[in-house]
Parts: structure tokens; C-alpha cells; sequence
């Protein structure tokens, strides 16, 4: 099952293994369980520490738990953990035999400190970049507190399941059988809707946190940017990151990022994440800013209150809080949001497998989306609302060679219907404002972004699409707070520029605060 040079990277984490661990498994006599029978064969295979057994007992097929010899908590997948689960499997490995998880001590504590029974179930696809932080999150979890229990369920292999929950997006998170959450989560996010005094408890220490030099705000890659840059420069640097990698993450394939052929988004949040943690940067996690207060004086702090309730202070602010997935705004998209609305092809695509889906939007995400579903849908309708299409001409070149994708000009999205369930059809209107029907099961919508600005009107510069308004130095209109990547008027939405704006905002930083007068 293991390919040789997968087969050589597991030989080098089982080093790390500390205790003895079982695979037990419950299969059926499919394809599938003889694929999962062949990776746990494998597996065993590379060490003496690890043990393999097929007398599982569980419901689902095919299904298996790591457990700790001679325990009975155990970390459960059911399917294959393959594609982007693979590390979830890796590192549930090393946990469960006694490696422990990389939480901070508080999160530990408050995981270790929760009571009751919690029986989590999440719904993935191999393909879904968002998927293995929630998985992971969970199986920690589970190792930290017998309490807890995890199940991790590749949807592709319980179609019947996935269909009578009507799950169309994953991750999807159940506990104890009612819906809990939805998209991507970290232990942070998970600890506060298990215990609200949580976030109480995690603003109270971040109000004593003595002032920045610099505060950057976003963990994408103009924000890792302007952390490393700033912390470079002996700064006191501090960082609130939600996510590292920030859009980055919902990308699969990026091949223009100069000096690297071919990587993925998940890989260079993580690498960015890396880079990050090799310096003194305080880094404020699963927070977001909720409202700016510019100093009342140059040289004087600004205050970021954060959603949480608690506020930080710099001397300067690094905004770097990027952009999310532009709304169609039409009706039925709120209604049917995971129901068939769905915004990640790379997440949502397999929930679709042999049915017809559009696409809206023909710029690059747009058109590379409608290339990945071809490969997995029955048939790819492509809605262009301009008449011509502004993707790469490489990427249009390779759309219009495949055989079950029909791209539609001058084609504006105006409602989408379904049955109070799920997506049905989409009506559309044409260049003299005919509507037209197409019946589909999906709605992918990939029309551009919008920057994360709405908490920063009235407070500075903003242009009429909501960017943040910047000079060639990266500066605000107020002094101070400078500003990167694609939440400013910067042209080009591209990673490379991102980085490059994020690192000129902190030296302009830099320059402000060796500028200003010495206190006495």
C-alpha cells in the first residue's frame, strides 16, 4: 500500500514512537478494507513497537483505532487516511503512544480539565486542505482526555451516511450525533464552544501583555512577512494570527511561487508557520481584532481590541489581514451554504462525484476549479459574467480541451433553487437579460475576494472596494500603522507581492520608530 519513499519517512517517525501501539481493525471484504488492511500491514511492518489486528469490532467498514497496548482510548479513522490525512494518521500515531501534542500548556490544561462525554465525529475528504487541523485538533484532544472520543470519517467511503446527513461540505463535526461545527478549526476554537469561560480566561492574560514595537496583525504570507522582518530588526514583535497562511491555506496548487516549481498551499502555511517560530515573535493565536484605536499622539500606542474582549497595545500596527471568498449575494446562496454552495472545489469537490456542478466565476481560481471538478463531477457548467474570461491563457487552454465542461459568456448568476434540502438548479441571465435554468447539484463560487476591512471603517483610509488605502512605503493615513498585502490598494492579489509588501511595511515600521523623539 505504502509507496517505498512513504515506507522510509514512517521508518523515521517510528523512532519517536514511545509505547507500544495496536492497529485494530474492523473490515469488510471490499476493496476498500483491503486497501486500509495493506497501509496497516505496512505499517506494522516498520516497526516492532507497532502491532497489527483485524478483530475490530466496530460498525463502520472499513474502520480502525490506534490504541496504546493494554489501554482501551483510542483514536479512530474510519476509511482511508490518505491525501491530506496522512499526517493526521502520522502524528495520531506518536500521540497515542505517548509523544505529546504540540498545544500550549494552557490549552492542555483546559482539555485535560473538561467533564463529560464528548463523542466527536468528523466527516473529510482526501482532498480538503482545511480537514487535517480539525482531525488533528480532535485526536489530540482524545489522547489528552479519556473523556473525549474521536472518530474521523473519509465521507467518499459512507456515501450512504454522508447522504443521509446531507453533508455537502466538509469538515464537517458532529457531537454526540447533532451537528457541532463546520470549516476549518483549531483546539482554540474548539475549547471556546465546549467552554465559554475559556475565552474569558484567555482575554483576562492577554490584557497584561506589555506593549508591542510592532503588532502585526495576520499570519498570511504578508504578515509571516512582516513578523520575521520586524523581529530581524531586535523589535518587540507581536503577532495575532487566526490562521497562518490565511488564503493561502485554501489553495492547492501553486506554481509561481519563484524558486519553488510546484508546492501547496498547506505545505507553505506550514513552512511560513516554521519560519515564523525560528524568531522572538509573541504569537497571539485563534484571535481576531474586532476594532482599532489609533494613538492620540505620534509616537503614542495604539490599541487593537480584540473580539475576545481583551486589547493589545504597539507602537506600531502592521495590518495584514487579508481577504475572504467574495458572496454572489443572490437568494439561496445563504440557505444553501454546505447544502451545495460551496466555496473550496478542493474540499467539497468528492461530495459530488458523477453529478453536474457550476462554477461561477472565470478568473484563475474560477477556471482551475471548474478543471479539478471535471476530473470528478459528471459535467462542469462554467458562468462567466464578463464575455470573456480572465484566467492565464495556460489554464483557459487546458479548460477548454476537457470534454464535460461547457463555459458560458456574458452569464450572470440571479438565484439559486433548491428543494429546502439541497441545490437543484441555478437560473442565470444572459447579455439581454433572458433567464435561463440549469439544473445542478452544486454551486462552486470562485468570483475574487474581499478584504478583511469591515471593523476598520470610520477609522482610516479605505477605497470604495474596502482595501486599505497605502503609499509606496506601505503607510496608512494614520501615522503609525502601516498595511499588506491583498487588504490594501497594492495592484495584484499575488503570494510574492504579499511577502514583498509585508516585508516593506516593517521596515517602514522600523524607520518610523528609530524617528521618533527620544522620551526623556
Amino acid at each position: 500500500m505504502l509507496q517505498d519513499d512513504l515506507k522510509t519517512q514512517m521508518r523515521a517517525y517510528m523512532e519517536y514512537l514511545r509505547s507500544d501501539v495496536v492497529l485494530e481493525a474492523t473490515l469488510g471484504t471490499d476493496e476498500r478494507s483491503a486497501e486500509v488492511r495493506g497501509l496497516l500491514e505496512d505499517m506494522a511492518s516498520l516497526s516492532n513497537k507497532v502491532t497489527f489486528s483485524d478483530a475490530g469490532t466496530a460498525s463502520r467498514r472499513p474502520s480502525f483505532l490506534i490504541r496504546r497496548a493494554g489501554s482501551v482510548e483510542a483514536v479512530t479513522f474510519a476509511g482511508l487516511p490518505m491525501g491530506h490525512e496522512f499526517t493526521s494518521l502520522v502524528l495520531a500515531l506518536l500521540q497515542v503512544s505517548g509523544h505529546p501534542p504540540k498545544i500550549d500548556a494552557d490549552l492542555v490544561e483546559q482539555i485535560k480539565a473538561l467533564d463529560g462525554d464528548f463523542h466527536f465525529e468528523t466527516y473529510f475528504s482526501q482532498s480538503c486542505q482545511n480537514c487535517p487541523d480539525v482531525v488533528q485538533a480532535l485526536n489530540a484532544m482524545s489522547v489528552l482526555n479519556p473523556k473525549i472520543h474521536h472518530v474521523a470519517i473519509d465521507g467518499a467511503d459512507f456515501q450512504e451516511e454522508v447522504e443521509r446527513l446531507g453533508i455537502r461540505s466538509v469538515p464537517q463535526v458532529y457531537l454526540n450525533g447533532q451537528p457541532f461545527a463546520s470549516g476549518r478549526m483549531e483546539v482554540a476554537d474548539i475549547l471556546a464552544k465546549l467552554d465559554a469561560s475559556s475565552v474569558e480566561r484567555a482575554a483576562a492574560k492577554l490584557n497584561d501583555v506589555a506593549p508591542f514595537d510592532v503588532l502585526v496583525l495576520g499570519a498570511g504570507p504578508a504578515g509571516a512577512s512582516a513578523a520575521i522582518y520586524a523581529a530581524r530588526k531586535g523589535l518587540r514583535t507581536g503577532l495575532v494570527a487566526d490562521r497562518f497562511g490565511g488564503q493561502v491555506m485554501d489553495t492547492a496548487g501553486i506554481e509561481n511561487f519563484i524558486s519553488v516549481k510546484e508546492t501547496e498551499g498547506p505545505q507553505l502555511s506550514a513552512a511560513l508557520e516554521a519560519h515564523v517560530r525560528q524568531y522572538d515573535v509573541q504569537i497571539i493565536a485563534s484571535q481576531k481584532a474586532a476594532k482599532l484605536v489609533p494613538a492620540a499622539q505620534i509616537g503614542g500606542l495604539h490599541e487593537i481590541a480584540l473580539e475576545s474582549g481583551a486589547s493589545l497595545h504597539s507602537k506600531t500596527v502592521i495590518l495584514a489581514t487579508g481577504a475572504r471568498w467574495r458572496q454572489l449575494g443572490v437568494p439561496g446562496e445563504e440557505e444553501y451554504r454546505t447544502k451545495g454552495v460551496a466555496y473550496c472545489p478542493h474540499c467539497d469537490g468528492p461530495f459530488y462525484k458523477g453529478r453536474p456542478v457550476v462554477v461561477t466565476g472565470g478568473g484563475n481560481s474560477g477556471v482551475e476549479a471548474a478543471i479539478d471538478l471535471a476530473n470528478i463531477v459528471s459535467h462542469v457548467t462554467l458562468l462567466q459574467r464578463g464575455a470573456h474570461l480572465k484566467a492565464d491563457k495556460v489554464l483557459q487552454d487546458k479548460l477548454l480541451s476537457l470534454p464535460n465542461v461547457t463555459v458560458l459568456m456574458s452569464a450572470l448568476t440571479t438565484k439559486i433553487e433548491g428543494d429546502g434540502k439541497e441545490v437543484t438548479g441555478l437560473t442565470y441571465s444572459d447579455a439581454d437579460g433572458g433567464l435561463h435554468h440549469i439544473k445542478t447539484d452544486g454551486v462552486f463560487v470562485q468570483i475574487g475576494l474581499l478584504p478583511n476591512t469591515d471593523w476598520l471603517k470610520g477609522t482610516l483610509d479605505l477605497s470604495p472596494y474596502g482595501e486599505i488605502v497605502i503609499n509606496d512605503h506601505c503607510a496608512t493615513s494614520v501615522p503609525g500603522i502601516y498595511a499588506a498585502g491583498d487588504a490594501t490598494t497594492v495592484p495584484y492579489k499575488q503570494i510574492v507581492i504579499a511577502m514583498g509588501e509585508g516585508a516593506k511595511a516593517s521596515l517602514s515600521a522600523f524607520d518610523y520608530l528609530i524617528r521618533l523623539p527620544v522620551q526623556a
